[in-house]
């Protein structure tokens, strides 16, 4: 279960709680009796842990392969035309 940071635009109170997807945000200050909570959305960092994961890795702009894989791609498939034309003769 989740859990939500809560705020009272009117007295200021801040808390938390844990709540389900589906539950209705609430809305009642516990403190003042005001509805004046509101839900506050903080930033979630990811830290990604384990081998496999380098500070340079990313996508290559619009899915195309790098430099390096498109190299290799076009040698083995021109290694792979040198073999048929070979099996051929």
């Amino acid at each position: 279960m989740p859990v939500y940071l809560y705020r009272c635009d009117h007295c200021g109170v801040q808390f938390e709680k844990f709540q389900k997807f589906t539950d209705e945000p609430l809305t009642r200050c516990p403190e003042c009796g005001k509805k004046a909570l509101k839900k506050v959305y903080q930033p979630v960092g990811i830290v990604f842990k384990g081998p496999g994961f380098y500070a340079t890795d990313h996508h290559s702009p619009s899915g195309q392969r790098s430099q390096s894989e498109a190299k290799s791609a076009h040698h083995e498939n021109s290694s792979e035309k040198k073999a048929e034309t070979t099996k051929n003769d």
